[in-house]
């Protein structure tokens, strides 16, 4: 095992063992635990009594987070001719078909979210192999395949975010700064968690939310009580 810096003890040292915070009170001390010199990201971990193996146990969802990210979205709209125009002033920051097309075949993915149209995907069929392992592929089930293309781009842009369990049953996000007061942290939180709620599979048994972790980039993670959310 690694060994802990002396600002990781520090960080470690405040935060109480065995003891499971209220949402409002790990907010307020993540900002303390964290000691990078730079504006980490805030991940939150919530752990699901799921089995993602089985379709009808998936849990994959979209929020719009009421504080945005804190992160810089790169949009890339693949869109029509007739589109660019409404595209552009939404706030892509690429926008256009087949070059953009090419430029992924070539391996280009400099970007966080690829919007399109329905007419388009045909196309990206192909691409596949390059956007689905990198999390890129659009979806109708995120809005991210769609003929309003401008409030699509505009929705990210304020801070939607998809998330989808992963193999081992944990939902990861990001879901702001430590720039961020705590209130907005803790906003935050409490948007993705009461959307995974409400998106309980009628098929999971037993307790459905396991264990909640918030972390910093450098951080470490602070325990959540899942029976207080």
């Amino acid at each position: 095992m690694a060994k802990l810096t002396k600002k990781q003890k520090e960080a470690t040292s405040k935060i109480e063992k065995n003891k499971l915070y209220s949402l409002k009170d790990a907010s307020a001390l993540l900002k303390e635990v964290a000691s990078a010199k730079f504006d980490e990201s805030i991940d939150i971990a919530v752990r699901l009594g799921v089995d993602p193996r089985k379709a009808n146990q998936m849990v994959r969802g979209v929020v719009t987070l009421p504080h945005g990210t804190g992160k810089a979205t790169k949009v890339l709209a693949l869109v029509t001719p007739d589109k660019e125009a409404e595209a552009t002033a939404a706030g892509a920051d690429y926008v256009g078909l087949d070059e953009y097309l090419q430029k992924i075949k070539d391996g280009w993915t400099d970007v966080d979210v690829i919007i399109t149209m329905p007419s388009v995907m045909g196309k990206l069929g192909p691409l596949g192999r390059v956007l689905g392992p990198r999390g890129l592929m659009p979806n109708p089930k995120t809005g991210t395949v769609t003929m309003d293309v401008a409030k699509a781009v505009q929705e990210v842009k304020a801070g939607k975010i998809d998330f989808k369990v992963d193999k081992t049953g944990i939902v990861h996000a990001g879901i702001g700064k430590v720039s961020f007061d705590a209130d907005k942290i803790s906003e935050n939180a409490d948007e993705i968690i009461q959307t995974l709620l409400k998106l309980k599979p009628t098929a999971a048994k037993g307790t459905y939310i396991k264990s909640i972790y918030l972390s910093s980039t450098m951080g470490p993670g602070i325990p959540l009580d899942p029976k207080g959310v």
